[in-house]
C-alpha cells in the first residue's frame, strides 16, 4: 500500500477531492506531512478524514529509531519504516547550513568492493514518500516545518544506487523541490551514481539541474572493473563519454568521486591516467576521498591523498581532497549499511 507521503501536491487535491472534501484540507494534510508530522498530530484535520485516508494510505511512512553523534559534530540518523527495514542517513553541519546525506535503496545491488552497503545486497527500493520522509523528519527533529525549512542540501549518496531507482528518485526531486514542499533548489541537490550510463543520459532530459556526481574510484577499466562490478555492464569510457553528455545537455559541472585506496589505486602514474582519460571539453572537478575502511572488505585507506590531488592539479585537472566526517560513528562515505538492528539482536 502507498504512503499518504507518496502523493505529489497536485495528486493529493485529485485525492481531496475525490473523498468530497473541500480543497483548502489539501494544503492543511501537505503542509503537516511536509512538517515530518503523522496524520494522528495534525489537529486541524478530523478524525473522520483521517480514518479515510488510513483505508487507503499508510501514514508518515518513517521514525527515527536512533541518532549517533560525531565527535565533529556529524549526526547519523537511523530510520525505520514501516515494514521494520532501517536505512541510515548522515547530517553534515557546514557554515552555509546544513547537508542530509539521503539514502534509496534498502542495502544495495551494486556491491562496489570498498562499500559496506552492498555487503547484503539489495532488499528493496524505497518509495519516493520513504526518500522524502527521511528529509522532513530529520528538518522537523532541527526544529523546521514546511514554513521554516532548517535543510539546505541534500546529497543522494547514503545506501543504494539512486539510479537503479529511478522512477522513485526522480519524484522525490520533483517534490522536495517544489514550492509547496521544502522548495530545495535542485542545484542545491547532489546525486551519486556509480555510472548507469543509460540513466544518466535521461536523468539530463529531465530538466532537473542538479549536480551529478560519478563514483569512479579509477584510472581504467581494469582497475575499476576489480573495484566495481557495474564496470562491466558500463565500461569507464563510455561512463566519461556520458558525463560529457550530461554537461552539454545540463550545461552542469561533473563531479567524480575517487576514493583512494592503497595498492589499488593510488600511485602518481594511476593520477597522470586518470588526468589523461578525463580531459574533453566539458567542465568537471575530482574529489579525492581516503578510503573510509569497512571491515568486511579488507582494502586499506591511503596516505597519497594530497599527492594524488597535486599531481592531479599540476596537470591541469580541478581536484581537493574532501574532508571525512563522521567517521567514528560509521557514518562516513562508503560505511552506512543496515547493522544496527542485527547488531542488537
Amino acid at each position: 500500500m502507498q504512503t499518504i507521503l507518496d502523493l505529489n501536491y497536485e495528486e493529493l487535491k485529485d485525492y481531496i477531492l475525490s473523498l468530497n472534501e473541500p480543497l483548502f484540507r489539501a494544503k492543511q494534510l501537505f503542509e503537516g506531512l511536509h512538517s515530518g508530522k503523522k496524520l494522528k498530530e495534525m489537529s486541524n484535520i478530523g478524525k473522520a478524514l483521517r480514518e479515510k485516508i488510513l483505508e487507503n494510505f499508510q501514514d508518515f511512512p518513517t521514525q527515527i529509531y536512533k541518532k549517533l553523534e560525531s565527535k565533529d559534530g556529524t549526526k547519523k540518523y537511523v530510520y525505520k519504516f514501516l515494514d521494520g527495514n532501517i536505512v541510515e542517513g548522515v547530517l553534515m553541519k557546514y557554515k552555509y547550513g546544513y547537508t542530509l546525506c539521503v539514502s534509496t535503496q534498502v542495502g544495495c545491488r551494486m556491491n562496489c568492493s570498498f562499500c559496506a552497503s552492498g555487503l547484503n545486497g539489495l532488499v528493496r527500493n524505497l518509495t519516493a514518500g520513504e526518500i522524502l520522509s527521511q528529509v522532513l523528519i530529520v528538518n522537523r527533529d532541527l526544529g523546521g516545518s514546511v514554513k521554516e525549512r532548517k535543510i539546505t542540501n541534500i546529497v543522494l549518496m547514503g545506501s543504494g544506487e539512486p539510479l537503479d531507482n529511478y522512477n522513485n528518485v526522480i519524484k522525490f526531486l520533483k517534490i522536495i523541490s517544489s514550492v509547496e514542499s521544502l522548495n530545495i533548489s535542485p542545484r542545491n541537490i547532489s546525486l551519486s551514481t556509480c555510472g548507469l550510463v543509460d540513466k544518466i543520459d535521461k536523468l539530463s532530459k529531465e530538466n532537473i539541474p542538479l549536480t551529478l556526481t560519478i563514483s569512479l574510484h579509477s584510472s581504467n577499466q581494469q582497475i575499476r572493473e576489480k573495484l566495481m562490478p557495474i564496470a562491466k555492464a558500463y565500461k569507464f569510457e563510455e561512463v566519461i563519454k556520458a558525463a560529457i553528455r550530461y554537461f552539454q545537455k545540463t550545461g552542469r559541472r561533473v563531479i567524480y568521486e575517487y576514493a583512494v585506496i592503497a595498492g589499488e589505486n593510488d600511485s602518481l602514474k594511476n593520477a597522470e591516467e586518470l588526468a589523461k582519460n578525463l580531459k574533453g571539453d566539458y567542465s568537471f572537478h575530482v574529489n579525492i576521498i581516503p578510503l573510509n575502511e569497512v571491515k568486511e572488505r579488507g582494502l586499506k585507506s591511503s596516505k597519497n591523498a594530497y599527492a594524488f590531488a597535486e599531481k592531479l592539479n599540476k596537470l591541469g585537472v580541478s581536484s581537493t581532497v574532501r574532508r571525512t566526517m563522521g567517521e567514528d560513528i560509521e557514518g562516513a562515505c562508503g560505511q552506512l549499511r543496515n547493522k544496527i538492528l542485527k547488531d542488537e539482536n
